[in-house]
């Protein structure tokens, strides 16, 4: 176990690479200047001289080969560069905004959790009666309403029945957490939701699935209790499939919840990310890239890990 985990390690390094590479170069094939938005934007009357000592002064006069030099070894050293719009470093931008959202991705991770493993279970062990009716129908429900609709009804019923409107400010746990799961739990709730609903969907599929194979018709051929089949043969199989949906699911919520932090008032990585593409900011674009991809990589070891513990077939050398 050991050695794949250092094997997967090792592999991070040519990801990240590949996923370097193929960011910067498409960012400057997009259309569009940072520093004719950035002056001109509203309307100003700048000179093109000015243009170009702007220019000059963020380094997008250099030959790209430089330029992609000059973030490589930044990148080597955990430099992520400065934002060509705000002149601070990237690093601190992500670091304001990802505390929020990678704390929402916990939370509606764990909602999902609790949520689906029992009701898909639920389901696939009563299947075709109304029980497993009822839950295909929450399930589907999950489905079909987009999360930032269901935020606004959140809202809103909120502040019909009890006159309560989300925060300006996003509140620390470590400040204060009663205020701030009085924040996140609302757009945790409202994510959780669909997230819970394709989880549940994915264990009811592989325990219907896991309950047809010969292992189980031996367990009960032994004498074994229903419950001990179920939790103790069936489960931790059935739990193999879903958990690769867990684990890309909590990628996606970290930087893809654009509308949902739009309709809470949420500051995090999402919304960071729309503002950088519409200011054509390529160093934080980058930045927020390489996180991202940095974060499904994290992810999908996990979840392998997770795959070789739950399963004592699985052996990786």
């Amino acid at each position: 176990m050991l050695g794949y985990l250092l094997r997967r390690l090792v592999q991070v390094v040519p990801t990240l690479l590949g996923v370097a590479v193929i960011t910067f170069f498409m960012l400057r094939v997009v259309p569009g200047d940072i520093v004719e938005v950035k002056l001109r934007g509203d309307g100003g009357n700048v000179s093109q001289e000015q243009i170009e000592t702007e220019r000059r002064r963020l380094g997008l006069d250099r030959p790209l080969v430089v330029q992609f030099g000059s973030w490589m070894a930044g990148l080597a050293t955990l430099d992520l560069g400065i934002s060509m719009w705000t002149g601070n470093p990237v690093s601190e931008e992500l670091a304001l905004r990802l505390e929020l959202s990678l704390q929402v991705a916990v939370m509606a991770t764990i909602i999902a959790v609790l949520i689906a493993i029992p009701l898909g279970t639920i389901s696939a062990l009563f299947k075709d009666s109304w029980i497993d009716y009822a839950i295909r129908l929450f399930t589907i429900a999950g489905l079909a309403v987009p999360s930032f609709w269901l935020g606004m009804i959140v809202i809103l019923s909120l502040l019909t029945f009890f006159n309560w409107l989300p925060p300006i400010t996003f509140t620390p746990f470590l400040k204060d957490p009663v205020a701030n799961f009085s924040q996140l739990i609302w757009p945790a709730l409202a994510v959780g939701y669909r997230y819970a609903a394709v989880v549940a969907r994915m264990m009811r599929s592989s325990i219907i699935e896991v309950m047809k194979e010969d292992y189980i018709r031996t367990a009960r051929a032994k004498g074994v209790f229903e419950r001990l089949v179920v939790t103790r043969h069936a489960l931790r199989n059935a739990l193999l499939p879903a958990i690769t949906v867990i684990g890309l699911e909590f990628a996606f919520l970290i930087g893809g919840l654009v509308v949902t932090e739009q309709v809470f008032n949420l500051n995090g990585i999402g919304r960071l990310f729309v503002q950088a593409v519409g200011r054509n900011d390529f160093t934080l674009i980058q930045g927020i890239v390489m996180t991202i991809a940095l974060a499904f990589i994290l992810t999908n070891l996990v979840v392998d890990l997770l795959y070789a513990a739950l399963d004592p077939r699985i052996r990786y050398r």
